[in-house]
C-alpha cells in the first residue's frame, strides 16, 4: 500500500495552463525564449525540443484524429515523472485519480493484494487476509510477470494496479514466477469487493520453559495500519490487559504498511512516552521530523517478539524497526520489503493528481528502510512443503523465543 502520513497528505494545487488556437503559437515562443528551471544546470533551460516536437507532429502525423491534445499532455507529464525512476512517484489523470483515491479508502473492487516495485521488478507485497488473491494462493514476494498476457516489464504500479483492478466477478490472470520454482505459472483468478482488514488477536497457550504447566501468550496478528486499525487495536490491548497473557507474539507478516499515525498510535503501547518512533527524512531539503510514542505504554514491560517477511513493508517495518531499536526486540522470519518512503498527493488541473515521493523513513538508530528494508535477527523460512502442509515454523519459533523471556 502506497505509505502516507495524514499531515503529509496535502493537497496542493499546481495549475498546468493549456493554450489552444493563437495561444498555442504564444506558449511556443515563450516556451523557446522564457522558461526557466530551478534545479536544471545551467539554471536555464530551452523547451524549444518540446514544442518543436508537437507541432512536427501537429503538422505531419497521418491520422488527425487520433491528434487529442489532452491525452497528449497527460503522456508527456507521465514520461517526465516516470524519467524520475520512483516506482511510488506518479501522476493520474481524472480518472485514475478517482480510483487511486477508493484504493486508499479501505473498500474497492479487485483481488486483495498490495503490489510494488523492486530492482525494476513488479512482485506482490502481500496478499490480505481473506482475499481472492490469497485464496488463489499467490505470496508475498511473487514476481508478476503478465497481467492478461501482457508483459509487466514497462508498467508502472499503478497501471499494474489499474489493469489487476476490476468489477467483482470478472477475471484477471497473472503470471506469477516464484523464487522456489522453474517456471511461471498463470493464476486466473475471480475479482470480489475488498474489505481491507485490520488485525485479530487470539491467546495461544505454551509449555512454561520449566516444562511444568502452560502459560497464555496473546498472539496479536495486525494487517494492515488502515483508518480503523488504531481503534481496533485500542480495544484488543484493553482485552489483553484483562486476560492472563503477560507476553506479546506482534505478527506483522504480509501487512503492506499504511498511516503513519495508525503505526505511531499502536508503539505508544510498547514504548515509553517520547521515545522515537521514527524519522522523517528530506533529502536534506528541510530538517529532519522526529515522531515520538504517545500513548499509554502499557506494554512496554511485556516480553514481546514479532514475526515479519517479504511482506512487511512500509508502516509495517516502522513499527517493527521502532521495537528493535529502542527496546531490543527480536526480528523472527525473513527480511522485510524495504518500502520506506512518504508519498504526497498533489491536486492538478482539470482532476488529475500526481502523487510525489518527497521523503523516507529512518529507524529511530538512523538506518534507511526503503530499498533495504530490515534483517531478522533469527531468519526462519517458509517452504512450499510447509505451506501445502499448513505449517508454520516462524510462529513456533516465536513462541519458542517469548516462553524463554
Amino acid at each position: 500500500m502506497p505509505f502516507f502520513n495524514k499531515k503529509n497528505l496535502v493537497f496542493g494545487i499546481l495549475a498546468i495552463v493549456i493554450i489552444a488556437g493563437a495561444g498555442f503559437g504564444f506558449g511556443f515562443w515563450y516556451g523557446q525564449k522564457h522558461v526557466v528551471c530551478k534545479t536544471c544546470k545551467p539554471e536555464t533551460v530551452d523547451f524549444s525540443l518540446f514544442w518543436q516536437a508537437w507541432q512536427t507532429l501537429e503538422k505531419n502525423f497521418v491520422d488527425p484524429q487520433k491528434f487529442d491534445t489532452q491525452k497528449m499532455i497527460y503522456g508527456a507529464i507521465s514520461g517526465m515523472v516516470n524519467s524520475l525512476g520512483d516506482p511510488y512517484t506518479t501522476f493520474f489523470s481524472p480518472q485514475d485519480s478517482k480510483k487511486f483515491l477508493e484504493d486508499v479508502s479501505g473498500s474497492f473492487e479487485g483481488v486483495g493484494m498490495e503490489i510494488g516495485s523492486k530492482k525494476g521488478q513488479l512482485q506482490v507485497i502481500a496478499p490480505l487476509d481473506g482475499t481472492p488473491a490469497q485464496r488463489a494462493g499467490l505470496r508475498a514476494g511473487d514476481k508478476i510477470l503478465k497481467i492478461d498476457g501482457t508483459s509487466t516489464a514497462d508498467l508502472s504500479v499503478e497501471e499494474a494496479v489499474n489493469f489487476i483492478r476490476g468489477p467483482r466477478g470478472s477475471e484477471v490472470t497473472l503470471t506469477i514466477i516464484r523464487n522456489s520454482w522453474d517456471a511461471s505459472k498463470d493464476f486466473k483468478i475471480t475479482r470480489d469487493v475488498i474489505q481491507v482488514p485490520s488485525l485479530s488477536w487470539k491467546l495461544m497457550p505454551v509449555t512454561g520453559k520449566t516444562g511444568a504447566g502452560t502459560e497464555q501468550i496473546a498472539y496479536i496478528k495486525i494487517d494492515q495500519f488502515s483508518e480503523t486499525a488504531a481503534s481496533d487495536f485500542s480495544k484488543a490491548a484493553l482485552e489483553i490487559i484483562n486476560s492472563p497473557a503477560k507476553k506479546i507474539v506482534l505478527d506483522l507478516r504480509n501487512n503492506p504498511g499504511g498511516y503513519l499515525e495508525v503505526s505511531q498510535n499502536i508503539a505508544g503501547w510498547f514504548l515509553a512516552e517520547g521515545q522515537t518512533v521514527t524519522v522523517e527524512d528530506f533529502g536534506g531539503k528541510q530538517p529532519q521530523n522526529y515522531y515520538k510514542a504517545q500513548g499509554s505504554a502499557k506494554f512496554v514491560n511485556y516480553p514481546i517478539v514479532v514475526l515479519m517477511n517479504e511482506g512487511t513493508a512500509s508502516a509495517a517495518e516502522i513499527l517493527a524497526g521502532a521495537l528493535r531499536d529502542n527496546r531490543q526486540i527480536k526480528l523472527i522470519g525473513e527480511k522485510s520489503f524495504g518500502k520506506g518512503s512518504v508519498q504526497e498527493l498533489k491536486d492538478l488541473t482539470g482532476g488529475s493528481t500526481l502523487k510525489v515521493t518527497i521523503a523516507h523513513w529512518l529507524t529511530p538508530k538512523g538506518n534507511l528502510i526503503a530499498d533495504k528494508g530490515l534483517d531478522p535477527d533469527v531468519t526462519v523460512k517458509m517452504t512450499e512443503d510447509d505451506y501445502s502442509n499448513n505449517r508454520d515454523p516462524q510462529l513456533d519459533k516465536a513462541l519458542e523465543m517469548i516462553k524463554s523471556l
